[in-house]
Protein backbone atom coordinates (compact mmCIF):
# COMPACT_ATOMS: atom_id res chain seq x y z
CA UNK A 1 0.00 0.00 0.00
CA UNK A 2 1.80 3.15 -1.21
CA UNK A 3 -0.45 5.30 1.01
CA UNK A 4 1.40 5.53 4.31
CA UNK A 5 -0.48 8.42 5.91
CA UNK A 6 -4.06 9.54 5.18
CA UNK A 7 -5.67 12.84 6.15
CA UNK A 8 -9.43 12.65 6.66
CA UNK A 9 -11.10 15.91 5.63
CA UNK A 10 -14.27 15.27 7.57
CA UNK A 11 -15.71 14.68 11.02
CA UNK A 12 -18.20 12.53 12.91
CA UNK A 13 -18.95 8.89 12.30
CA UNK A 14 -17.56 8.81 8.76
CA UNK A 15 -14.17 10.07 9.98
CA UNK A 16 -14.14 7.33 12.62
CA UNK A 17 -15.15 4.78 9.99
CA UNK A 18 -12.23 5.79 7.75
CA UNK A 19 -9.78 5.71 10.67
CA UNK A 20 -10.75 2.10 11.32
CA UNK A 21 -10.16 1.16 7.69
CA UNK A 22 -6.72 2.78 7.93
CA UNK A 23 -5.88 0.69 11.00
CA UNK A 24 -6.80 -2.50 9.15
CA UNK A 25 -4.48 -1.53 6.29
CA UNK A 26 -1.62 -0.26 8.46
CA UNK A 27 -2.05 3.35 7.31
CA UNK A 28 -1.44 6.22 9.74
CA UNK A 29 -4.55 8.42 10.13
CA UNK A 30 -4.70 12.20 10.47
CA UNK A 31 -7.81 14.00 11.77
CA UNK A 32 -8.67 17.66 11.40
CA UNK A 33 -11.06 19.43 13.72
CA UNK A 34 -12.85 22.71 14.28
CA UNK A 35 -13.01 24.46 17.62
CA UNK A 36 -16.35 22.76 18.30
CA UNK A 37 -14.83 19.32 17.67
CA UNK A 38 -11.74 19.61 19.86
CA UNK A 39 -12.91 16.65 21.97
CA UNK A 40 -14.70 14.75 19.19
CA UNK A 41 -14.37 11.00 18.80
CA UNK A 42 -12.52 11.16 15.48
CA UNK A 43 -9.91 13.45 17.07
CA UNK A 44 -9.38 11.00 19.91
CA UNK A 45 -9.07 7.96 17.66
CA UNK A 46 -6.74 9.32 14.96
CA UNK A 47 -2.98 8.94 15.15
CA UNK A 48 -2.62 12.71 14.71
CA UNK A 49 -5.11 15.59 14.89
CA UNK A 50 -4.81 19.23 13.85
CA UNK A 51 -7.06 22.27 14.37
CA UNK A 52 -8.37 23.99 11.24
CA UNK A 53 -10.51 26.87 12.48
CA UNK A 54 -13.71 28.07 14.15
CA UNK A 55 -16.87 25.98 14.51
CA UNK A 56 -18.80 27.08 11.39
CA UNK A 57 -18.01 24.72 8.52
CA UNK A 58 -17.25 27.59 6.15
CA UNK A 59 -14.38 28.56 8.47
CA UNK A 60 -13.02 25.04 9.00
CA UNK A 61 -14.20 21.91 7.18
CA UNK A 62 -14.84 23.83 3.96
CA UNK A 63 -11.42 25.54 4.00
CA UNK A 64 -9.70 23.52 1.28
CA UNK A 65 -6.56 25.66 1.47
CA UNK A 66 -6.13 25.10 5.22
CA UNK A 67 -6.77 21.35 4.93
CA UNK A 68 -4.23 20.92 2.13
CA UNK A 69 -1.72 22.98 4.13
CA UNK A 70 -2.20 20.59 7.07
CA UNK A 71 -1.67 17.62 4.73
CA UNK A 72 1.62 19.11 3.52
CA UNK A 73 2.80 19.86 7.03
CA UNK A 74 2.06 16.42 8.45
CA UNK A 75 3.36 14.54 5.40
CA UNK A 76 0.07 12.93 4.34
CA UNK A 77 0.20 10.99 1.07
CA UNK A 78 -3.56 11.15 0.47
CA UNK A 79 -6.78 12.88 1.54
CA UNK A 80 -10.13 11.14 1.99
CA UNK A 81 -13.03 13.63 1.87
CA UNK A 82 -15.71 11.38 3.40
CA UNK A 83 -19.14 12.66 2.36
CA UNK A 84 -20.56 16.15 2.51
CA UNK A 85 -18.28 19.17 2.94
CA UNK A 86 -15.61 19.04 0.17
CA UNK A 87 -16.31 15.52 -1.08
CA UNK A 88 -17.95 16.59 -4.36
CA UNK A 89 -15.95 19.74 -5.01
CA UNK A 90 -13.98 19.33 -8.24
CA UNK A 91 -11.81 22.28 -7.21
CA UNK A 92 -10.73 20.43 -4.06
CA UNK A 93 -9.80 17.31 -6.01
CA UNK A 94 -7.80 19.51 -8.41
CA UNK A 95 -6.05 21.28 -5.54
CA UNK A 96 -5.03 17.91 -4.07
CA UNK A 97 -3.64 16.81 -7.43
CA UNK A 98 -1.76 20.10 -7.85
CA UNK A 99 -0.26 19.63 -4.38
CA UNK A 100 0.94 16.12 -5.24
CA UNK A 101 -1.52 14.53 -2.79
CA UNK A 102 -3.75 11.60 -3.76
CA UNK A 103 -7.47 12.40 -3.65
CA UNK A 104 -9.45 9.36 -2.56
CA UNK A 105 -12.27 9.79 -5.03
CA UNK A 106 -12.92 10.29 -8.74
CA UNK A 107 -10.91 12.61 -11.01
CA UNK A 108 -11.99 16.27 -10.86
CA UNK A 109 -13.16 16.05 -14.47
CA UNK A 110 -15.65 13.31 -13.57
CA UNK A 111 -16.83 15.21 -10.47
CA UNK A 112 -17.43 18.31 -12.57
CA UNK A 113 -19.24 16.42 -15.33
CA UNK A 114 -21.50 14.41 -13.03
CA UNK A 115 -21.94 17.06 -10.34
CA UNK A 116 -23.89 19.24 -12.75
CA UNK A 117 -27.22 17.47 -13.15
CA UNK A 118 -27.87 18.91 -16.59
CA UNK A 119 -24.55 17.68 -18.03
CA UNK A 120 -25.10 14.33 -16.26
CA UNK A 121 -28.51 14.01 -17.96
CA UNK A 122 -26.93 14.82 -21.29
CA UNK A 123 -24.27 12.15 -20.73
CA UNK A 124 -26.94 9.62 -19.80
CA UNK A 125 -29.01 10.37 -22.89
CA UNK A 126 -25.96 10.11 -25.14
CA UNK A 127 -25.23 6.63 -23.76
CA UNK A 128 -28.77 5.22 -23.95
CA UNK A 129 -29.34 5.44 -20.21
CA UNK A 130 -33.08 5.97 -19.56
CA UNK A 131 -33.84 9.37 -18.01
CA UNK A 132 -36.99 11.01 -16.71
CA UNK A 133 -38.60 13.11 -19.47
CA UNK A 134 -37.51 16.73 -19.16
CA UNK A 135 -35.18 19.41 -20.48
CA UNK A 136 -31.65 18.74 -21.66
CA UNK A 137 -30.56 22.26 -20.71
CA UNK A 138 -31.24 24.83 -18.00
CA UNK A 139 -34.30 27.03 -18.36
CA UNK A 140 -34.00 30.81 -18.37
CA UNK A 141 -37.16 32.13 -20.04
CA UNK A 142 -40.46 31.67 -18.13
CA UNK A 143 -42.43 31.59 -21.39
CA UNK A 144 -40.24 28.82 -22.77
CA UNK A 145 -40.44 27.03 -19.43
CA UNK A 146 -44.26 27.13 -19.60
CA UNK A 147 -44.22 25.68 -23.12
CA UNK A 148 -41.87 22.86 -22.01
CA UNK A 149 -43.96 22.08 -18.93
CA UNK A 150 -47.13 21.87 -21.01
CA UNK A 151 -45.39 19.48 -23.38
CA UNK A 152 -44.14 17.25 -20.54
CA UNK A 153 -47.44 17.41 -18.68
CA UNK A 154 -48.11 18.55 -15.11
CA UNK A 155 -47.05 17.93 -12.42
CA UNK A 156 -43.43 18.85 -13.16
CA UNK A 157 -40.37 19.09 -10.95
CA UNK A 158 -37.95 22.01 -10.92
CA UNK A 159 -34.45 20.94 -9.89
CA UNK A 160 -31.22 22.80 -9.23
CA UNK A 161 -28.44 21.99 -11.69
CA UNK A 162 -25.91 21.90 -8.83
CA UNK A 163 -26.09 20.48 -5.34
CA UNK A 164 -28.65 18.11 -3.84
CA UNK A 165 -30.44 17.27 -0.61
CA UNK A 166 -33.71 18.71 -1.90
CA UNK A 167 -32.36 22.27 -2.13
CA UNK A 168 -33.58 24.19 -5.16
CA UNK A 169 -36.37 21.68 -5.80
CA UNK A 170 -40.06 22.51 -6.33
CA UNK A 171 -43.05 20.46 -7.45
CA UNK A 172 -45.37 22.44 -9.75
CA UNK A 173 -48.88 21.09 -10.27
CA UNK A 174 -50.52 23.95 -12.18
CA UNK A 175 -49.34 26.39 -14.89
CA UNK A 176 -50.13 29.43 -12.74
CA UNK A 177 -47.58 28.35 -10.13
CA UNK A 178 -44.66 27.84 -12.51
CA UNK A 179 -43.07 31.29 -12.65
CA UNK A 180 -43.05 31.81 -8.87
CA UNK A 181 -41.67 28.28 -8.39
CA UNK A 182 -38.82 28.95 -10.82
CA UNK A 183 -37.91 32.10 -8.94
CA UNK A 184 -38.04 30.32 -5.56
CA UNK A 185 -36.07 27.28 -6.72
CA UNK A 186 -33.39 29.41 -8.34
CA UNK A 187 -33.07 31.61 -5.26
CA UNK A 188 -32.76 28.64 -2.92
CA UNK A 189 -30.16 27.04 -5.20
CA UNK A 190 -28.14 30.27 -5.27
CA UNK A 191 -28.19 30.49 -1.48
CA UNK A 192 -27.24 26.83 -1.02
CA UNK A 193 -24.75 26.26 -3.84
CA UNK A 194 -23.77 29.67 -5.17
CA UNK A 195 -25.43 28.92 -8.52
CA UNK A 196 -29.09 29.31 -9.42
CA UNK A 197 -29.47 27.25 -12.59
CA UNK A 198 -32.56 25.00 -12.71
CA UNK A 199 -34.11 22.56 -15.17
CA UNK A 200 -37.45 20.75 -15.56
CA UNK A 201 -38.33 17.08 -15.22
CA UNK A 202 -41.63 15.24 -15.24
CA UNK A 203 -42.67 14.68 -11.64
CA UNK A 204 -43.18 10.95 -11.21
CA UNK A 205 -45.45 9.97 -8.35
CA UNK A 206 -45.51 6.72 -6.34
CA UNK A 207 -41.93 5.90 -7.28
CA UNK A 208 -39.16 4.22 -5.34
CA UNK A 209 -35.63 5.60 -4.92
CA UNK A 210 -33.18 2.80 -5.72
CA UNK A 211 -29.44 3.30 -6.14
CA UNK A 212 -26.64 1.15 -7.54
CA UNK A 213 -23.22 1.05 -5.85
CA UNK A 214 -20.25 1.08 -8.22
CA UNK A 215 -16.50 0.52 -7.93
CA UNK A 216 -14.22 1.48 -10.81
CA UNK A 217 -10.44 1.34 -10.96
CA UNK A 218 -7.94 3.25 -13.09
CA UNK A 219 -7.33 0.19 -15.29
CA UNK A 220 -10.74 0.22 -17.00
CA UNK A 221 -12.50 -2.23 -14.67
CA UNK A 222 -15.91 -1.38 -13.24
CA UNK A 223 -18.39 -3.50 -11.26
CA UNK A 224 -21.66 -2.90 -9.49
CA UNK A 225 -22.33 -4.15 -5.97
CA UNK A 226 -26.09 -4.43 -6.21
CA UNK A 227 -28.69 -1.93 -5.08
CA UNK A 228 -29.91 -0.10 -2.02
CA UNK A 229 -33.54 0.76 -1.37
CA UNK A 230 -33.66 4.39 -0.16
CA UNK A 231 -37.35 5.30 -0.48
CA UNK A 232 -37.97 6.09 3.22
CA UNK A 233 -37.08 9.78 3.09
CA UNK A 234 -38.05 12.96 4.89
CA UNK A 235 -37.62 16.20 2.94
CA UNK A 236 -35.44 14.32 0.43
CA UNK A 237 -33.14 13.16 3.24
CA UNK A 238 -32.92 9.37 3.66
CA UNK A 239 -33.96 7.86 6.99
CA UNK A 240 -33.83 4.10 6.43
CA UNK A 241 -31.95 2.19 3.74
CA UNK A 242 -31.74 -1.50 2.94
CA UNK A 243 -30.06 -3.93 0.58
CA UNK A 244 -31.26 -5.65 -1.46
CA UNK A 245 -34.42 -3.80 -2.47
CA UNK A 246 -37.44 -5.95 -1.61
CA UNK A 247 -38.98 -5.31 -5.05
CA UNK A 248 -36.12 -6.07 -7.45
CA UNK A 249 -35.79 -9.44 -9.16
CA UNK A 250 -32.40 -10.72 -10.41
CA UNK A 251 -33.05 -9.71 -14.03
CA UNK A 252 -33.99 -6.13 -13.13
CA UNK A 253 -31.00 -5.90 -10.79
CA UNK A 254 -28.67 -7.04 -13.57
CA UNK A 255 -30.21 -4.59 -16.05
CA UNK A 256 -29.93 -1.62 -13.67
CA UNK A 257 -26.39 -2.59 -12.77
CA UNK A 258 -25.33 -2.84 -16.40
CA UNK A 259 -26.82 0.59 -17.17
CA UNK A 260 -25.03 2.09 -14.14
CA UNK A 261 -21.69 0.62 -15.19
CA UNK A 262 -22.15 1.93 -18.74
CA UNK A 263 -22.85 5.46 -17.48
CA UNK A 264 -19.87 5.45 -15.11
CA UNK A 265 -17.46 4.23 -17.79
CA UNK A 266 -18.75 6.85 -20.24
CA UNK A 267 -17.87 9.52 -17.66
CA UNK A 268 -14.34 8.18 -17.11
CA UNK A 269 -15.26 7.43 -13.52
CA UNK A 270 -12.75 6.01 -11.01
CA UNK A 271 -13.26 5.00 -7.34
CA UNK A 272 -16.53 4.43 -5.46
CA UNK A 273 -19.71 6.07 -6.73
CA UNK A 274 -23.47 5.62 -6.73
CA UNK A 275 -26.01 6.05 -9.49
CA UNK A 276 -29.51 6.82 -8.29
CA UNK A 277 -32.64 5.71 -10.13
CA UNK A 278 -36.37 6.24 -9.84
CA UNK A 279 -38.30 2.97 -10.05
CA UNK A 280 -41.97 3.12 -11.10
CA UNK A 281 -44.88 0.82 -10.22
CA UNK A 282 -44.73 -0.34 -13.85
CA UNK A 283 -41.15 -1.53 -13.11
CA UNK A 284 -39.45 1.06 -15.33
CA UNK A 285 -36.29 2.71 -14.02
CA UNK A 286 -34.89 6.15 -14.84
CA UNK A 287 -31.50 7.74 -14.18
CA UNK A 288 -31.73 10.42 -11.51
CA UNK A 289 -28.15 11.46 -10.73
CA UNK A 290 -24.72 10.18 -9.75
CA UNK A 291 -23.15 10.77 -6.35
CA UNK A 292 -19.40 11.04 -6.85
CA UNK A 293 -18.45 9.93 -3.34
CA UNK A 294 -19.01 7.35 -0.66
CA UNK A 295 -22.63 7.26 0.53
CA UNK A 296 -23.87 7.48 4.11
CA UNK A 297 -25.66 4.16 3.59
CA UNK A 298 -22.62 2.24 2.30
CA UNK A 299 -22.58 -0.19 5.30
CA UNK A 300 -25.63 -2.11 4.07
CA UNK A 301 -23.74 -2.93 0.88
CA UNK A 302 -20.72 -3.99 2.93
CA UNK A 303 -22.81 -6.39 4.98
CA UNK A 304 -24.39 -8.14 1.99
CA UNK A 305 -21.23 -8.31 -0.14
CA UNK A 306 -18.49 -8.77 2.48
CA UNK A 307 -16.45 -5.95 0.94
CA UNK A 308 -14.99 -3.01 2.89
CA UNK A 309 -15.80 -0.08 0.60
CA UNK A 310 -13.42 2.34 2.31
CA UNK A 311 -10.52 -0.09 1.93
CA UNK A 312 -11.51 -0.58 -1.70
CA UNK A 313 -11.45 3.20 -2.16
CA UNK A 314 -7.96 3.42 -0.73
CA UNK A 315 -6.65 0.58 -2.89
CA UNK A 316 -8.14 2.14 -6.03
CA UNK A 317 -6.68 5.56 -5.16
CA UNK A 318 -3.29 3.88 -4.71
CA UNK A 319 -3.52 2.60 -8.30
CA UNK A 320 -4.37 -1.03 -7.60
CA UNK A 321 -6.73 -2.86 -9.96
CA UNK A 322 -9.94 -4.43 -8.67
CA UNK A 323 -9.16 -7.96 -7.60
CA UNK A 324 -12.46 -9.37 -8.91
CA UNK A 325 -14.92 -9.22 -11.80
CA UNK A 326 -18.68 -8.82 -11.86
CA UNK A 327 -19.08 -12.60 -11.85
CA UNK A 328 -17.23 -12.76 -8.53
CA UNK A 329 -19.70 -10.50 -6.69
CA UNK A 330 -22.08 -12.48 -4.46
CA UNK A 331 -24.89 -11.21 -2.24
CA UNK A 332 -25.68 -12.77 1.13
CA UNK A 333 -28.72 -12.03 3.29
CA UNK A 334 -30.37 -8.69 3.93
CA UNK A 335 -29.15 -5.49 5.66
CA UNK A 336 -31.02 -2.44 6.98
CA UNK A 337 -29.61 0.88 8.21
CA UNK A 338 -31.33 3.46 10.44
CA UNK A 339 -29.78 6.89 10.79
CA UNK A 340 -29.84 8.03 14.42
CA UNK A 341 -30.16 11.80 14.66
CA UNK A 342 -30.19 14.21 17.61
CA UNK A 343 -33.67 15.52 16.84
CA UNK A 344 -37.03 15.67 18.58
CA UNK A 345 -39.58 13.74 16.49
CA UNK A 346 -42.40 14.94 18.77
CA UNK A 347 -41.76 18.56 17.70
CA UNK A 348 -41.15 18.46 13.95
CA UNK A 349 -37.63 17.06 14.33
CA UNK A 350 -36.16 20.21 15.84
CA UNK A 351 -32.47 19.82 16.79
CA UNK A 352 -31.65 18.42 20.22
CA UNK A 353 -28.25 19.66 21.33
CA UNK A 354 -26.23 19.24 24.50
CA UNK A 355 -23.97 16.89 26.40
CA UNK A 356 -24.50 13.11 26.46
CA UNK A 357 -23.57 12.00 30.00
CA UNK A 358 -24.31 8.35 29.30
CA UNK A 359 -24.95 6.22 26.24
CA UNK A 360 -25.76 2.57 25.58
CA UNK A 361 -25.26 1.37 22.00
CA UNK A 362 -26.73 -1.95 20.89
CA UNK A 363 -24.63 -5.05 20.30
CA UNK A 364 -25.26 -8.71 19.59
CA UNK A 365 -25.56 -10.95 16.52
CA UNK A 366 -26.00 -9.11 13.27
CA UNK A 367 -25.76 -5.61 14.77
CA UNK A 368 -23.23 -2.92 13.77
CA UNK A 369 -23.09 0.67 15.01
CA UNK A 370 -21.08 3.38 13.23
CA UNK A 371 -20.98 6.11 15.85
CA UNK A 372 -19.59 9.57 16.50
CA UNK A 373 -20.43 9.87 20.21
CA UNK A 374 -19.29 8.58 23.61
CA UNK A 375 -20.19 9.35 27.25
CA UNK A 376 -19.42 13.02 27.73
CA UNK A 377 -19.63 13.97 24.04
CA UNK A 378 -21.25 17.22 22.99
CA UNK A 379 -23.84 17.46 20.23
CA UNK A 380 -23.24 20.78 18.45
CA UNK A 381 -25.60 23.11 16.62
CA UNK A 382 -23.08 23.59 13.83
CA UNK A 383 -23.28 20.30 11.96
CA UNK A 384 -25.60 17.62 10.65
CA UNK A 385 -27.63 16.09 13.53
CA UNK A 386 -26.73 12.47 12.67
CA UNK A 387 -24.80 10.97 15.59
CA UNK A 388 -24.76 7.30 14.60
CA UNK A 389 -25.96 4.65 12.19
CA UNK A 390 -27.43 1.36 13.35
CA UNK A 391 -27.00 -1.36 10.74
CA UNK A 392 -28.45 -4.85 11.09
CA UNK A 393 -27.91 -7.96 8.97
CA UNK A 394 -30.12 -11.02 8.75
CA UNK A 395 -30.33 -14.12 6.63
CA UNK A 396 -33.49 -12.59 5.16
CA UNK A 397 -35.44 -9.33 5.43
CA UNK A 398 -37.66 -10.58 8.24
CA UNK A 399 -34.67 -11.42 10.45
CA UNK A 400 -32.96 -8.11 9.63
CA UNK A 401 -36.13 -6.25 10.69
CA UNK A 402 -36.37 -8.16 13.97
CA UNK A 403 -32.74 -7.45 14.76
CA UNK A 404 -33.19 -3.76 13.93
CA UNK A 405 -36.19 -3.56 16.24
CA UNK A 406 -34.12 -5.13 19.03
CA UNK A 407 -31.16 -2.84 18.35
CA UNK A 408 -33.23 0.34 18.38
CA UNK A 409 -34.84 -0.77 21.62
CA UNK A 410 -31.40 -1.15 23.22
CA UNK A 411 -30.10 2.25 22.09
CA UNK A 412 -30.11 4.85 24.88
CA UNK A 413 -28.57 8.33 24.84
CA UNK A 414 -29.05 10.45 27.96
CA UNK A 415 -29.15 14.23 27.81
CA UNK A 416 -30.57 14.54 24.27
CA UNK A 417 -33.56 13.40 22.26
CA UNK A 418 -33.20 11.20 19.20
CA UNK A 419 -35.36 10.14 16.27
CA UNK A 420 -35.33 6.48 17.40
CA UNK A 421 -39.02 6.47 18.48
CA UNK A 422 -39.92 7.59 14.96
CA UNK A 423 -37.69 4.95 13.39
CA UNK A 424 -39.33 2.30 15.56
CA UNK A 425 -42.79 3.43 14.53
CA UNK A 426 -41.85 3.28 10.85
CA UNK A 427 -40.32 -0.19 11.14
CA UNK A 428 -43.39 -1.45 13.02
CA UNK A 429 -45.79 -0.12 10.38
CA UNK A 430 -47.56 -2.67 8.14
CA UNK A 431 -46.35 -0.77 5.07
CA UNK A 432 -42.69 -1.22 5.99
CA UNK A 433 -43.14 -4.79 7.15
CA UNK A 434 -44.73 -5.66 3.81
CA UNK A 435 -42.35 -3.46 1.75
CA UNK A 436 -45.38 -1.56 0.45
CA UNK A 437 -43.97 1.98 0.30
CA UNK A 438 -42.52 4.64 -1.99
CA UNK A 439 -40.84 8.03 -1.60
CA UNK A 440 -44.12 9.59 -0.36
CA UNK A 441 -44.31 7.20 2.60
CA UNK A 442 -43.17 9.64 5.31
CA UNK A 443 -45.59 12.33 4.10
CA UNK A 444 -48.48 9.86 4.38
CA UNK A 445 -47.19 8.36 7.63
CA UNK A 446 -47.67 11.63 9.47
CA UNK A 447 -46.35 12.78 12.86
CA UNK A 448 -45.05 10.43 15.52
CA UNK A 449 -47.89 11.30 17.91
CA UNK A 450 -50.39 9.57 15.63
CA UNK A 451 -48.49 6.27 16.02
CA UNK A 452 -47.65 6.20 19.74
CA UNK A 453 -49.62 5.69 22.94
CA UNK A 454 -50.13 8.84 25.09
CA UNK A 455 -49.03 6.97 28.22
CA UNK A 456 -45.81 5.88 26.50
CA UNK A 457 -45.14 9.47 25.41
CA UNK A 458 -45.63 10.67 28.99
CA UNK A 459 -43.19 8.03 30.22
CA UNK A 460 -40.65 9.13 27.62
CA UNK A 461 -41.05 12.73 28.77
CA UNK A 462 -40.35 11.71 32.38
CA UNK A 463 -37.23 9.81 31.30
CA UNK A 464 -36.05 12.88 29.37
CA UNK A 465 -36.52 15.01 32.49
CA UNK A 466 -34.45 12.55 34.54
CA UNK A 467 -31.72 12.61 31.89
CA UNK A 468 -31.70 16.41 31.91
CA UNK A 469 -31.38 16.44 35.70
CA UNK A 470 -28.49 13.95 35.51
CA UNK A 471 -26.73 16.11 32.96
CA UNK A 472 -27.13 19.21 35.13
CA UNK A 473 -25.78 17.32 38.16
CA UNK A 474 -22.73 16.11 36.25
CA UNK A 475 -22.06 19.62 35.00
CA UNK A 476 -22.23 20.97 38.53
CA UNK A 477 -19.74 18.31 39.58
CA UNK A 478 -17.51 19.63 36.78
CA UNK A 479 -17.16 16.24 35.15
CA UNK A 480 -14.54 16.35 32.46
CA UNK A 481 -12.75 14.22 29.95
CA UNK A 482 -9.15 13.82 31.12
CA UNK A 483 -6.37 12.67 28.77
CA UNK A 484 -3.97 10.67 30.92
CA UNK A 485 -1.49 9.83 28.18
CA UNK A 486 -1.47 12.19 25.25
CA UNK A 487 1.89 12.15 23.46
CA UNK A 488 1.52 15.87 22.82
CA UNK A 489 3.95 17.57 20.50
CA UNK A 490 4.13 20.81 18.63
CA UNK A 491 4.67 20.85 14.88
CA UNK A 492 6.36 23.74 13.04
CA UNK A 493 3.98 26.61 12.38
CA UNK A 494 3.78 30.11 10.95
CA UNK A 495 2.04 31.86 13.79
CA UNK A 496 -0.78 29.35 14.11
CA UNK A 497 -0.79 26.63 16.74
CA UNK A 498 -0.49 23.09 15.45
CA UNK A 499 -1.01 20.15 17.73
CA UNK A 500 -0.58 16.44 17.14
CA UNK A 501 -2.61 14.39 19.60
CA UNK A 502 -1.69 10.76 20.19
CA UNK A 503 -4.52 8.25 20.15
CA UNK A 504 -3.65 6.57 23.45
CA UNK A 505 -6.11 8.42 25.67
CA UNK A 506 -8.15 7.27 28.67
CA UNK A 507 -11.34 9.04 29.68
CA UNK A 508 -13.18 9.46 32.95
CA UNK A 509 -16.66 10.94 33.31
Amino acid sequence: MPIRKLLIANRGEIAVRIIRACRDLGIASVAVYSDADRNALHVRQADEAYPIGPAPARDSYLRADVIIDVARRCGADAIHPGYGFLSERAEFAEACRDAGILFVGPPPEAIRLLGDKVSARQLAIANDVPVVPGTEAEIHDPVEAARIAEGIGYPVLLKASAGGGGKGMRVVRAPGDLEDAIRAASGEATAAFGYGGVYIEKYLEHVRHIEIQLLADSHGNCVHLGERECSIQRRHQKLIEESPSPVLDPDTRAAMGAVAVRAAQAAGYVNAGTIEFLFTPERHFYFLEMNTRLQVEHPVTELVTGLDLVQEQLRIAAGEPLGYTQADIRFHGHAIECRVTAEDPEHNFRPSIGRIPAINEPTGPGVRVDSAVYPGAEVSIYYDPMIAKVICWGSDRAQAIRRMRRALGEYRAAGILTNIPYQEAVIDSPEFQQADFDTSFVERFGPLASHTDPAERARAARLAAVAAALTAHLDREKSAVHPVQGDLETAPDDGRQWRAVGRRLAFHV
